[in-house]
C-alpha cells in the first residue's frame, strides 16, 4: 500500500515499494551514480507518480556540498537591486544553487540585525555567501571567513583589499557622463549622492567631479551638503531638487547618482519649478533601471553592466566551490552610457567653452 497522503515520503518509503536497498535508490538521483540506465527509469518514474523528491539538506551533509548560496541584502529601495536580485537568483537557480535571502537593517543601523542575519546564514553552511545593496562590517566579514564561508561583494566592495568584488567601473561612468553633460554645453553642474558610505557613491562622485575640473568648469554644486544624511531613493532625488533649484544660480546640468534618484529630482524640477528637461535643465541617471526608458523620465543614464558582472559571479562561486583561487579579488566592468531625451543634442566643439573631449572607455547607446 502506498504511505497516506498525510506522510512524506521518503527514500526509505521508495527503496521498501521497489523492492531495492536505499542504497541503489538514492544512486539513482546522482548522474554519475553506478547504476543500470533500466533501473534509474524505474527509479526515477516511481518516485515521480509518489510525489518524492530527494532531501537536498541530507544530501549536503553527505556530500560536504549545501549548493546553498547566501545573499546579503538591506535596503531595497532603490529599484536597480529588485531587479539585479531577480536576475541573480534567475541564474544561480540555473546553475544547480539554491538561493537563501537574508536582511539586514539599512547601513548604519544597528549591527545587532546584521549579526543575527549573518548567525541564520552560516548556520546552513552556505559554500558562498554574496553581499548585495548593503556593506558588511569587518566583525561580519571577519566571522563569514572563520565559518569557512568566502564572501563576493557584488556592486559593492569594502575597504578590506582582500575581498573579493564585482563592481562597474562607477568613476569611469561618472567620468563619462560629466563629458556628456559639458559636450552639450553645461558649465554650471550639480552632482546629487546618496549614501555617503556607500563605495557607488564615492566613486560615482570621484569620476563626475575630477573630470569636471579636468575640463576646466567651476566646481559643481553637491548635494547632500556636510552632515546631510543622503539616500538612493525618489523621495532624496526630490528633496535635492528643492535645495538646488530654489536659488538664482541653479544649475544647468544634474548628474544624479542614481536613476531613482534622477527620476524623484526630474518630477520636482518639472512639478514644482515648472522647468523644461533638457531646455531648462539636463538630467542624467546611474544603473538604467527599467523605469529610465520610459517616455515619462526618458533619461540619460550609464547602465550597469549586470549580465557580465552576474556571468563572472557564476565563474568566481564555481572556482570557490572546486577550491580554486580566483583570478584578482576586485574586479572593475565598464559600464555604457545610454543617451535619451533627459540630456540636449550634442554642442559642435566650436561652440563649447571647454577643453576637447577626453577618451573614456565606456561605450555609447
Amino acid at each position: 500500500m502506498p504511505p497516506s497522503r498525510t506522510h512524506r515520503i521518503t527514500i526509505k518509503d521508495l527503496a521498501r515499494g521497489l523492492g531495492m536497498s536505499v542504497a541503489t535508490v538514492a544512486r539513482a538521483f546522482h548522474p554519475g551514480g553506478a547504476i543500470a540506465a533500466e533501473t534509474r527509469a524505474l527509479v526515477l518514474r516511481r518516485a515521480e507518480e509518489l510525489g518524492y523528491h530527494p532531501n537536498a539538506l541530507a544530501r549536503g551533509m553527505i556530500t560536504r556540498r549545501t549548493r546553498i548560496v547566501g545573499v546579503v541584502v538591506s535596503d531595497l529601495a532603490n529599484p536597480f537591486y529588485p531587479a539585479a536580485l531577480e536576475r541573480l537568483t534567475s541564474r544561480l537557480q540555473g546553475a544547480g544553487y539554491n538561493t537563501m535571502l537574508v536582511m539586514t537593517e539599512p547601513e548604519g543601523a544597528a549591527a545587532a540585525s546584521e549579526a543575527a542575519a549573518l548567525r541564520l546564514l552560516l548556520s546552513y553552511q552556505p559554500e558562498c555567501a554574496i553581499v548585495l545593496a548593503t556593506t558588511l562590517s569587518s566583525a561580519a566579514s571577519r566571522a563569514c571567513r572563520e565559518a569557512g564561508t568566502p564572501l563576493l561583494f557584488l556592486n559593492r566592495h569594502p575597504s578590506d583589499p582582500e575581498a573579493a568584488a564585482i563592481v562597474c567601473d562607477n568613476a569611469q561612468g561618472g567620468a563619462a557622463l560629466a563629458d556628456h553633460l559639458i559636450d552639450r554645453g553645461a558649465t554650471r553642474l550639480a552632482f546629487v549622492g546618496g549614501r555617503a558610505d556607500a563605495s557607488t557613491h564615492a566613486e560615482r562622485r570621484a569620476g563626475f567631479l575630477g573630470r569636471c575640473a579636468a575640463r576646466g568648469v567651476p566646481p559643481p554644486l553637491e548635494w547632500p551638503g556636510e552632515g546631510v544624511a543622503g539616500a538612493f531613493t525618489y523621495a532624496a532625488g526630490q528633496a535635492a531638487a528643492q535645495a538646488l533649484l530654489a536659488g538664482p544660480d541653479r544649475p544647468q546640468a544634474v548628474f544624479c547618482a542614481s536613476d531613482i534618484l534622477a527620476i524623484g529630482f526630474q518630477e520636482a524640477a518639472r512639478g514644482r519649478f515648472g522647468l523644461r528637461v533638457p531646455r531648462d535643465l539636463a538630467i542624467a541617471g546611474f544603473d538604467d533601471i527599467p523605469m529610465a526608458a520610459w517616455p515619462a523620465h526618458d533619461l540619460t543614464t550609464l547602465r550597469q553592466p549586470v549580465e557580465a558582472m552576474l556571468d563572472t559571479a557564476l565563474d568566481w562561486i564555481g572556482r570557490l566551490g572546486r577550491g580554486e583561487p580566483l583570478p584578482r579579488p576586485l574586479l572593475r566592468l565598464p559600464g555604457t552610457l545610454v543617451a535619451r531625451g533627459s540630456t540636449p543634442a550634442l554642442v559642435p566643439a566650436a561652440l563649447r567653452d571647454t577643453h576637447p573631449e577626453k577618451e573614456t572607455s565606456c561605450s555609447m547607446s
